[in-house]
């Protein structure tokens, strides 16, 4: 077990690269854009976009959104900063927050066309369910739909260019995933979670390949098509979780009060993951199988930008990192039909060989390399 010499991320996140000196990727990339001639990088994504503007269609880009930090700031500046002509596709997560639904609506009111897509929720129950009990994932199929959807669409459509986010291989470090350091997100089907492929829920009792149709696209169909893909953070200097944050704020995003209780949701940040309380539970889950979670995650974004020291960030995830809320677990036990005693009795078949030790006297071997800074 290895922490980043940077920042604190572990070596055992799935993808994760560390070069010789024991850096992780997520904080090489941060060294790599501070040599990056961003004007150059930003006369790229100019050509690409008034290419997509000459382009026979409708809209001039798709853009998968939830109406949170990163996706308002995606919608704007592409709008906004490049003149194109967006089409949001929003993908309504299972039982949406009531802030997941303030924030979604505040983006359709910014003045954008918007398609929501919603795969059938009984079949998502039941992948729900299934990834719970086989992996100790139940967000992965919510992943394979919330991605798909915006590429469906934009063939659907004949839309020219497809604008995500960030790329995962730079801001995670995760670039021994098949996704990549470059800018072509036509791969997020090869994202650490989507390339494990959805044929495989066509295998469960009652589910069909028709069943699936939001759960994948024809990336080869699309490339064929010249239609391109793009990570915004590959491109723009500035893109950062902090700098969407306050961006988006300035646009009616509604974030978590000031009064919140970290200890329910297991970070102190409260711009993240609005939409949806699966989230909370399913970083809970994160936590046991690998020792980390969501504080571990958002400690590092800001020990690269400069918001606090390793010391401060590992005191954080002493504090807070793995805690969830019982209420959220609940409304998950209820979701998917089972008890809370089945719940855990589940999540200790998968905790991780990072855990030492019984249940009274268990050790963490990220946090034991973590009081080392201390």
């Amino acid at each position: 077990m290895h922490i980043c010499k940077e920042c604190i991320q572990p070596d055992n996140r799935p993808g994760i690269y560390f070069n010789k000196d024991g850096v992780c990727g997520a904080c090489l990339w941060e060294h790599e854009k501070e040599k990056i001639d961003w004007e150059k990088r930003e006369l790229e994504l100019e050509k690409i976009v008034e290419n997509s503007k000459k382009v026979n269609s409708d809209y001039d880009c798709a853009i998968g959104v939830s109406g949170g930090k990163d996706s308002t700031f995606q919608a704007i500046t592409a709008r906004d900063r490049f003149g194109l002509n967006c089409l949001l596709v929003n993908y309504q997560p299972e039982n949406i927050t009531k802030i997941g639904e303030k924030n979604i609506e505040n983006l359709k009111n910014q003045g954008f066309d918007v398609v929501t897509i919603r795969p059938n929720p009984k079949v998502m129950k039941k992948l729900v369910t299934y990834d719970f009990f086989k992996n100790l994932n139940p967000v992965k199929p919510t992943e394979f739909s919330l991605y798909s959807s915006t590429y469906i669409i934009a063939e659907k459509f004949n839309i020219p260019l497809i604008i995500q986010g960030e790329n995962p291989g730079l801001v995670l470090g995760t670039s021994l995933t098949g996704v990549g350091t470059d800018s072509n997100a036509l791969k997020a089907n090869e994202i650490q979670t989507l390339s494990s492929g959805w044929k495989i829920y066509s295998e469960i009792d009652g589910i069909n390949e028709n069943d699936l149709f939001w759960f994948h696209y024809n990336r080869k169909k699309l490339e064929t098509s010249g239609t391109k893909g793009i990570w915004l953070n590959y491109f723009i200097k500035e893109y950062s979780q902090k700098h969407n944050a306050e961006f988006s704020k300035k646009y009616g995003l509604v974030v978590r009060e000031r009064n919140f209780d970290p200890n329910s949701i297991g970070t102190y940040n409260p711009d993240f993951q609005l939409d949806t309380d699966l989230t909370q539970v399913n970083q809970l889950l994160k936590f046991i199988k690998f020792g980390f979670g969501q504080c571990m995650d958002h400690v590092c974004y800001d020990i690269r930008n400069g918001e606090m020291t390793r010391k401060e960030a590992v005191e954080l995830v002493f504090k807070y990192d793995g805690k969830c809320s019982d209420d959220y677990i609940l409304e998950f036990c209820k979701y998917i039909d089972i008890t809370f005693e089945q719940f855990w009795n589940t999540a200790e078949k998968f905790r991780g060989d990072v855990w030492k030790g019984d249940n009274t006297s268990r050790t963490n071997k990220v946090w034991s390399e973590l009081e080392k800074i201390q």
